[in-house]
């Protein structure tokens, strides 16, 4: 399979910092056992990701790195209790940054951008809009016509993709029914068993695209998926809404640097490692990246500012 892989420059970090235990080297870090947090439920394309990048970067860092999952509201209860903690870096998040990006415009949070440092991206999402095979509709477009003659049920995963999916009902007229579901891992047997007409997908669809299973009818990322080519955009089909995300390592803001620099080494080092760009590019459908912390904090927000420009104009 041909790959799609960008390897952004990382700058140079400071190798000695003040820890919440005293001063510690980086090469010191961790000095105990990791926690990956996921805010999504086990199954789905992030936990997926996140298992296998935690087994990589336990490896480069001498240290186990236990995954977490503790989904709810779209990844908030995860920052939630994330901005909380004080162990100095060896909790951290892996997941999307929509919960920081939108979630915080639509709903009232315990917690804002600044809460958080944003170290490292090893991917780029590719949100989509899925459906079962033998559905009467296997388009988007077929999707909306089905959609303005019979009542339609839709299976969320985050704040963003629902509110997205209820704009488009509206400016259509369909009937829809939103179903809430705690990730892909949940999303993926309601779709089968044809529970939901239609659902959105993290990158969950990887797993059952290639069998035939399920059906991309569109996707909601800014660009179409190097993957699925000839799947458009629901930009390009007239729908001014895109989600712009990356997978990205996370921490609460002011983690000591020694920390930051050991776990954005770790980062790079995974995004050149050949199981998580299998893991990734081959059995989720995400192109692998190394993006540091300057560029990634510039890109949140980057996003946020943009998201609340669109939502201030509808």
């Amino acid at each position: 399979m041909t790959t799609l892989r960008y390897l952004a420059a990382s700058a140079s970090i400071a190798v000695l910092a003040f820890a919440t235990s005293g001063n510690v080297a980086a090469d010191e870090f961790p000095t105990r056992p990791l926690t990956m947090v996921i805010g999504f439920a086990a199954g789905g394309s992030t936990d997926i990701q996140g298992r296998v990048l935690a087994n990589v970067m336990e490896e480069y860092l001498g240290q186990p790195v236990n995954v977490v999952n503790q989904p709810g509201a779209g990844s908030a209860v995860a920052f939630t209790r994330l901005k909380n903690n004080t162990d100095g870096g060896h909790t951290f998040l892996f997941g999307g940054t929509t919960a920081l990006t939108f979630t915080p415009i639509i709903t009232e949070v315990e917690y804002e951008i600044d809460d958080f440092e944003y170290l490292a991206a090893v991917a780029v999402g590719q949100n989509a809009i899925v459906t079962a095979a033998g559905q009467p509709f296997q388009t988007f477009d077929d999707l909306i016509t089905h959609g303005r003659e019979n009542p339609m049920t839709y299976a969320q995963q985050t704040p963003l993709d629902q509110a997205i999916m209820e704009s488009v009902a509206a400016q259509e007229g369909l009937d829809l029914a939103i179903v809430p579901t705690g990730g892909g891992g949940g999303m993926a047997p309601l779709v089968l068993a044809k529970e939901v007409d239609f659902a959105y997908s993290g990158g969950t669809h990887a797993q059952y695209t290639p069998t035939g299973e399920m059906v991309v009818l569109a996707f909601l990322s800014a660009e179409r998926s190097p993957f699925y080519p000839e799947v458009p955009t629901i930009m390009e089909l007239g729908y001014d809404y895109s989600i712009e995300d990356y997978r990205t390592i996370i921490v609460p803001a002011g983690t000591p640097e020694a920390a930051k620099a050991r776990l954005i080494a770790a980062a790079e080092h995974a995004s050149r490692s050949e199981r998580f760009i299998e893991i990734t590019e081959g059995n989720t459908f995400f192109p692998v990246v190394f993006i540091g912390q300057e560029e990634m904090e510039a890109n949140v927000r980057r996003i946020r500012a943009a998201t609340e420009a669109v939502m201030a104009g509808n």
